[in-house]
């Protein structure tokens, strides 16, 4: 029995991941499509998928901040280096995820350190909300 002491149970929310037209149709000729791309927030754990190229799953207490990126990113798709990831289709709705201990990510199926992920949604603010509990 799963325990929800100081809070609601979560029912899952997906957010897709947001794409530019254009990029859209470019990821899709990669079999890197849209609507296999996404944030799921549960009542114990946050899953990221952009298709075969990235994946992670952690807890939501390993959540330290997550916050509206304001800046926007030139590149698309999923990069990285030393714990920080950008996994986006667009170069708009960023949100930035603070991750407390790192986690675990796989990039193309190899394993990568997690300790900020950025991604692309629709309604970042909206998401941000659903990671703090408070939807």
């Amino acid at each position: 029995m799963r325990s929800f002491i100081g809070r609601r149970p979560l029912s899952p929310q997906r957010f897709p991941i947001q794409f530019d037209p254009w990029y859209g149709i470019l990821s899709s000729a990669l079999f890197l499509r849209p609507s296999s791309s996404y944030v799921e927030v549960n009542s114990e754990e946050i899953r990221v998928r952009m298709g075969w190229a990235f994946r992670a799953c952690f807890p939501r207490a390993a959540v330290a901040l997550a916050a509206e990126t304001h800046g926007r990113p030139l590149s698309r798709g999923v990069h990285g280096f030393a714990g920080r990831w950008l996994v986006n289709g667009s170069g708009q709705g960023i949100l930035t995820i603070d991750l407390t201990p790192t986690q675990r990510g796989y990039v193309m199926g190899f394993p990568v350190r997690l300790r900020q992920l950025m991604v692309s949604v629709a309604e970042p603010a909206t998401l941000a909300a659903a990671l703090r509990g408070s939807t």
